[in-house]
């Protein structure tokens, strides 16, 4: 069972949850940028929920399925077809031997989740299968599709489910298998949105008036921007004295500031340790508004408390756990 590569697209990499455990050897974890986006995709297929899965941007690729698959595509809407009909997204859905996925225009994001029943037969590289692109490792042979590539999918458990799917799905190329993710349980991918953050390591380093204006004004993605990192532009935030400091572990969401004065946002794939001053800390589930920003686009930060962020996220994650039960009792056909 396998899907071929027509055409790659823009980016589309293999990411999981990312490589931890090795950023003591100077490893970086890398891993999908919007993990929300991947989870969900997998949970609707069935799958343990950080499998692989494809990471799509922007200008999505060309697939042609070799077999039947049970596929979900979550995150980004890239404006995905089945042989040119318009294909739903965040629900599972049956697609039929033969047919072929294509991508359109991005309506909103700049990154989709592509997973399938079984997930990628892809081998593990430190106990990932996530690519990291500038050291070569993981995913496809250390980087990105390419035409003609073969992705093969590890068989599914559910081929009793997939027969009846076929069953379903008569002549149509396609056919929904569950109903759609509920809104409420979606991130809010806007284009310049507000993000939440807490107060950084160094945030008492940089004047005051500086701090105010990283709470108050706008600021842009610039085209350096990647997947280690997304370049801010704004109004220039100024240290109280110049200081040097010693390298220290950074995370994800890391907002580091350089000597120009322009914030750095720390993305998947960033390294493992930095030395500029920290001023704020993007919370956990804010990071999938923060990867889906294409370039251009402006965001707003707002502070809030740890407690706050801890609330937010065990929200998030009982929404979750609501969407897994769901899906259980669902494809039990007891909803």
């Amino acid at each position: 069972m396998s899907i071929v590569v027509k055409k790659p697209g823009l980016l589309t990499t293999v990411q999981d949850k990312g490589r931890t455990g090795f950023q003591k050897f100077g490893i970086i974890a890398s891993g999908a940028m919007d993990r929300y986006a991947l989870r969900a995709a997998n949970v609707l297929v069935e799958n343990e929920e950080h499998e692989a899965a494809l990471e799509i941007t922007l200008v999505g690729p060309t697939l042609t399925f070799e077999e039947d698959a049970l596929i979900a595509i979550c995150g980004a809407d890239l404006s995905p077809t089945i042989d040119k009909q318009p294909l739903p997204m965040w629900r599972a859905v049956f697609v039929r031997g033969g047919t072929t996925l294509s991508f359109g225009p991005a309506k909103h994001g700049t990154r989709a989740y592509l997973a399938v029943a079984g997930g990628y037969d892809i081998p593990e590289v430190m106990n990932s299968r996530s690519t990291y692109l500038r050291a070569g490792i993981g995913g496809y042979e250390g980087r990105a599709l390419k035409a003609n590539d073969q992705l093969y999918i590890r068989k599914a458990e559910q081929q009793e489910k997939l027969e009846a799917l076929r069953q379903r799905a008569g002549e149509r190329p396609f056919y929904e298998a569950t109903l759609p993710l509920f809104r409420y349980i979606r991130p809010s991918y806007e284009m310049n949105p507000l993000i939440r953050v807490v107060k950084g390591m160094q945030a008492d380093s940089f004047e005051q008036e500086s701090i105010d204006a990283f709470y108050r004004e706008p600021f842009k993605v610039l085209p350096q921007s990647d997947r280690m990192g997304f370049r801010l532009a704004g109004p220039p935030l100024r240290l109280k004295h110049k200081e040097q400091l010693l390298s220290e572990a950074v995370t994800f969401g890391s907002i580091q500031v350089p000597s120009d004065g322009n914030p750095i946002v720390l993305m998947a794939d960033r390294q493992t340790t930095g030395g500029y001053h920290k001023i704020a800390q993007v919370i956990t589930v804010d990071l999938p508004v923060m990867a889906q920003l294409n370039l251009g686009a402006e965001v707003r930060f707002k502070e809030v408390s740890l407690e706050e962020a801890q609330l937010l996220l065990l929200e998030q994650e009982l929404n979750f756990e609501q969407l897994k039960q769901g899906v259980r009792l669902y494809n039990k056909g007891m909803i």
